[in-house]
């Protein structure tokens, strides 16, 4: 599958592997997503843009690498993606969020737009979306269409689970977009849900039914 990177760090597998646990308690779930949520932003800012500047070490002036979070841009696709945006902005707390409210068409499973919240100068900024599940796929590519409307320097999409049918939808909508995931499932059911999956991620964060 081109253009997608598993996560497989040994830690991100074991926590998503306690997060699957259908016994897991909603604050165990919500632990669990943010560690691993954190340890994935690893991967994700493997190769975001670094500058040098001059600094003051105790002993003498050098110079040393930065990156300048400002120009990065969490963008959560409500309500499940604010799950992982917390784990995120540990890693990079000076990183703007912006926010896209999609919900899933109980009948049609399309994505139906009912908020953006963007920082401005997005034509300056690298974009990460963030949402558990790539499942059908229609959310996150109607997300990413949106947000390549405000012309970014780069978008990269990021969630926990996915499966062929998800890939393949996002893939031919926007083959640029690379996906970061944890895990590649087995299929979608006939209600568009991950197998073998974690259930509904927002359900489980939320501690809703």
């Amino acid at each position: 599958m081109r253009n997608v990177h598993l996560i497989d760090h040994p830690l991100v597998q074991h926590k998503l592997t306690l997060m699957r646990r259908k016994d897991a308690s909603t604050n165990s779930f919500r632990r669990l997503l943010n560690e691993l949520s954190t340890l994935m932003a690893y991967e994700v800012t493997r190769d975001v843009p670094m500058q040098e500047i001059e600094i003051e070490t105790p002993l003498e002036t050098t110079t040393g690498k930065v990156i300048d979070g400002k120009k990065l841009v969490f963008v959560s696709i409500l309500r499940a993606g604010t799950g992982i945006l917390d784990g995120m902005l540990s890693v990079v707390p000076g990183a703007r969020v912006g926010h896209i409210g999609l919900y899933r068409d109980p009948k049609t499973l399309t994505a139906v737009e009912y908020y953006f919240k963007m920082p401005g100068d997005m034509h300056e900024r690298d974009v990460v979306v963030v949402d558990p599940m790539l499942a059908t796929g229609n959310s996150a590519a109607a997300a990413v269409e949106r947000l390549k409307e405000l012309n970014p320097k780069s978008i990269k999409f990021v969630c926990l689970l996915t499966c062929p049918e998800g890939i393949r939808t996002m893939q031919d909508a926007h083959p640029d977009v690379p996906i970061y995931t944890a895990a590649i499932d087995r299929q979608l059911n006939d209600h568009g849900y991950i197998l073998p999956g974690l259930g509904d991620a927002g359900d489980r964060i939320f501690g809703t039914k």
